[in-house]
């Protein structure tokens, strides 16, 4: 049974040891991933935003933008946010929900859509490709770190099974070999 419970132990530490080196590993091609999507799309940090001139090459990073390109937006359209916009334009430019209020185009015959409110969607679509880009490269991370847990939780219990089982005759010899180096007083 001692025999079933060592390598049933050194088994268990090896799986942690696999899945720790697995964990970093994909913590480590996600993150740099995230990286390199975001490179690729070639985006600086405003004057205004917290990142001026940077390349946007870091879900931390992204988050700053992102929150800028909403601060633009809310100015752009007076602090209203999407739903808080008419969807229509009437006849003198002014926000309405009432479609028989509306201006109409003469070339489509529908009611002219407030194109304010349309910038809402596309900052709405932008910002959220980028806060996703934050949360990926913050799960990678957390990946990371619980590699390395797995790793060393690894390694601890495979020591710990090793010591713990080792044969009887062993460890009472080693400890009758310690026992004869104690000088008396």
């Amino acid at each position: 049974m001692r025999k079933l419970f060592q390598y049933g132990g050194i088994a268990a530490s090896v799986v942690l040891i696999a899945f720790g080196i697995g964990a970093i590993y994909m913590g480590i091609d996600g993150r740099d991933m995230v990286r390199h999507d975001l490179a690729q799309e070639q985006i600086v940090g405003t004057p205004d935003s917290t990142i001026p001139g940077q390349k946007v090459d870091t879900g931390s990073e992204a988050k700053a933008f992102a929150a800028v390109m909403r601060k633009h937006t809310l100015e752009a359209t007076g602090g209203q946010t999407y739903a808080q916009m008419g969807r229509y334009l009437t006849e003198s430019g002014k926000p309405t929900n009432d479609e028989k209020a509306a201006a109409i185009n003469p070339q489509t015959h529908k009611p002219v859509e407030n194109g304010l409110r349309n910038m809402w969607v596309n900052e709405t679509a932008l910002t959220t490709a980028l806060n996703t880009a934050y949360f990926a490269e913050s799960v990678a991370t957390f990946a990371i770190v619980m590699g390395a847990a797995l790793l060393l939780a690894g390694l601890g219990f495979g020591v710990l099974t090793i010591r713990a089982l080792a044969p009887i005759e062993k460890r009472e010899g080693n400890r009758a070999q310690a026992g004869s180096t104690v000088v008396p007083v």
